[in-house]
């Protein structure tokens, strides 16, 4: 099949000065398929401490310039809404639209949930869940505008609820909510939204980890975040064919996350007692039917308007 370019695109992906990291490869990727890049990270956050070197956003944005790419550093925080928002109003001044939005910038801090203090916990939600709210409300009236868009929100297995990463996944599912949204609520507006679970070895992993655990052994050995970025980069075609999906990706292997409800059951004589004589049926997922994203076409309901 040809090649899937992105000539003319112009494309945000937050937390990519790194190396290694999921965001620079993504970066890469994008740019070297003819994308106008915008390289943005913070260059260092003070909450994701361990992390392995330093990141920079103008070191990245003139690796992709050498190469013979577009790209532009920015390094405002998108865990503020006015730093989004500086960061779309960069992006527009630089290209003129903002067509592609991969929300990747991540703090991760492993600790048992009575053991996190609540600044670090409130972090979690400030970077990882709000970020990407904030920089998509940014965006959102760009793309609405144009009629067009793609975002790409980087999630993480871990909402899946994994002991030491309770902030972490808790603000990962967070995001898997916010795509199903974005998805629903652009779609009429040519506007997609997916997200992607990756693994890779990267500096996250890498302050998580000790050398000699084998999960950093594997991550260093197969799981390359150039890996993902395929991935990554097809959900952020104009050609891509899903929206409100979650996809994961690691060291080659692509397979997608979904929800599922079960049959169930119905009675409408319902006590604790038939409850328990037929949690079998509640819990059997034989029959069971995933769940979509949502109503694509809210102005069948009659809600009440909003007053802020």
């Amino acid at each position: 099949m040809a090649e899937l370019r992105f000539d003319g695109r112009t494309a945000i992906v937050t937390g990519s000065g790194g190396n290694p990291s999921l965001g620079r490869a993504h970066a890469m990727l994008l740019a070297a398929r003819g994308a106008n890049v915008v390289v943005n990270d913070v260059g260092g956050d003070p909450a994701a401490r361990g992390y392995a070197g330093t990141a920079s956003a103008e070191a990245v944005a003139e690796e992709i310039r050498a190469l013979g790419g577009k790209a532009i550093a920015d390094t405002h925080s998108v865990a503020t809404e006015d730093g989004a928002e500086a960061l779309i109003r960069t992006t527009i001044d630089a290209f003129g639209a903002v067509d592609i939005l991969v929300n990747n910038a991540a703090i991760c801090i492993m600790a048992w949930m009575d053991e996190m203090s609540s600044a670090d916990y409130r972090r979690h939600i400030e970077v990882n869940l709000m970020g990407p709210v904030w920089t998509s409300r940014a965006a959102w009236p760009h793309m609405k505008k144009a009629g067009y868009g793609r975002i790409v929100n980087i999630g993480s297995a871990g909402f899946t609820g994994i002991a030491l990463l309770g902030a972490y996944g808790v603000s990962k599912g967070g995001v898997f909510s916010l795509s199903r949204t974005l998805a629903a609520e652009g779609a009429s507006h040519g506007i997609k939204a997916n997200t992607v679970n990756p693994l890779a070895f990267t500096r996250m992993l890498a302050s998580q980890q000790k050398e000699s655990s084998s999960l950093y052994q594997e991550a260093k050995a197969n799981l390359a975040a150039e890996l993902v970025s395929p991935v990554v980069a097809y959900l952020a075609h104009e050609s891509c064919p899903v929206s409100g999906e979650c996809i994961d990706a690691a060291g080659g292997h692509v397979a997608r996350t979904y929800l599922a409800q079960s049959a169930g059951i119905d009675d409408k004589r319902l006590t604790i007692e038939t409850l328990v004589d037929r949690w079998g049926e509640v819990m059997d997922e034989a029959g069971a039917h995933t769940l979509t994203h949502g109503a694509t076409d809210p102005s069948t309901w009659d809600v009440k308007p909003y007053q802020p």
